[in-house]
């Protein structure tokens, strides 16, 4: 895979919190860095600035919402996106979140699903504008040019065939759970049955493999796709 790992910097100070939140991210994939506190996270920033910021509101020595108002007031970092986690489920509160430069605001007690998902949004958003080519054995995926090209012959994938293979080319090995593949391919407001999954995936098989090349794509009985 030819795109970096995302860089999610982890700012929570309860340590229970924190442990669920570093399991998940990188169960998804994300290089985590953690801070238990604003002035901390200050610091870490400058030495390596990060993808995503995960950041409690409520912390010791420099606030969650200091904290974002400084990232977004600085030249170098107001680009970074910043999620914010907050007890204070108050619509001012919210808005103050918001109108600070939070990107996304999520209130305690949450889905960490739901939270991974946002993260995922966070960056697709960001990384829309910079994003390289991916690769996977003879397959190459441009996404700004939304070409695929397999042993140099150019393959026409409808739109949702395309975004499927870019979800498998970004985890190559990893295995997908239908569901999975419905939040990332079709987003989380789409509600459909988990069948449209395997429908696109047999489409996309016929399209990879129509020069003779062998399916690059794995089922995992009871448990869904992987690439490779």
């Amino acid at each position: 895979m030819s795109i970096m790992q995302a860089q999610v910097l982890l700012v929570e100070d309860e340590p229970a919190q924190r442990e669920v939140l570093i399991y998940n991210l990188e169960a998804e994939g994300f290089a985590v860095r953690c801070a238990e506190n604003g002035e901390d996270a200050m610091l870490m920033v400058s030495e390596a600035l990060p993808d995503l910021v995960i950041l409690d509101w409520m912390m010791p020595k420099v606030s969650g919402i200091e904290v974002c108002r400084q990232l977004k007031t600085r030249d170098d970092t107001r680009h970074i996106p910043v999620i914010m986690l907050s007890a204070r489920s108050e619509e001012v509160d919210t808005v103050r979140g918001l109108e600070t430069g939070a990107d996304d605001y999520v209130t305690k007690p949450y889905s960490v699903n739901e939270l991974m998902a946002r993260a995922r949004t966070q960056l697709r958003r960001t990384r829309s504008g910079s994003v390289v080519a991916l690769s996977f054995q003879d397959i190459t995926l441009d996404p700004e040019s939304h070409r695929v090209i397999r042993d140099d012959q150019d393959l026409k994938l409808g739109p949702v065939e395309f975004r499927l293979l870019t979800r498998l080319m970004e985890r190559p090995g990893r295995v997908f759970s239908r569901e999975q593949l419905l939040d990332l391919v079709w987003g989380r407001d789409i509600f459909l049955d988990t069948r449209t999954v395997d429908v696109h995936v047999a489409r996309l098989r016929k399209t990879l493999t129509q020069q003779g090349g062998s399916d690059p794509i794995r089922t995992v009985r009871g448990a869904g796709y992987a690439l490779g």
